[in-house]
């Protein structure tokens, strides 16, 4: 079976991928720049404290999309497989993956704790609408 919502999926799980790439293209630049060394008997944040922050805002982000997104794949996954792929449901899917990745930019360069927490705010309550309308499908 094919869902029109399986793109949206996947292109968030690739959005995820280019975070990826983006935090090693800045981390390791910036562990070789510093000479830093990871003490593994210290906390994690004593190596991330070592870090500019402009470099820990993309492990930030990445860390966030590996979080909400994931009720994101479950409730677009159980929409796909139970035929509710309408066009609301594609454009909810759609809107939800556009405003991750505003959120990933807004994070990852100028990480405006207001405009980051507006674009979290509005993305949380589009899957919130996919949610409510996944359960109106299955119960």
């Amino acid at each position: 079976m094919h869902s029109p919502l399986f793109a949206p999926v996947i292109a968030l799980v690739l959005w995820t991928f280019v975070m990826c790439a983006w935090l090693y293209a800045t981390r390791i630049p910036a562990i070789v720049k510093a000479k830093i060394v990871f003490d593994p008997t210290q906390p994690a944040a004593a190596f991330h404290a070592q870090l500019p922050a402009s470099v820990r805002w993309k492990a930030d982000n990445y860390d966030h999309l590996l979080q909400q997104p994931t009720l994101f794949y479950a409730v677009a996954l159980v929409l796909g497989l139970t035929g509710a792929d309408d066009g609301l449901n594609i454009g909810l899917a759609w809107l939800y993956v556009a405003l991750r990745v505003v959120h990933s930019l807004v994070q990852a360069t100028v990480n405006v704790i207001m405009i980051r927490f507006s674009v979290f705010a509005v993305a949380t309550l589009v899957l919130l609408a996919m949610a409510v309308r996944a359960a109106l499908v299955v119960f």
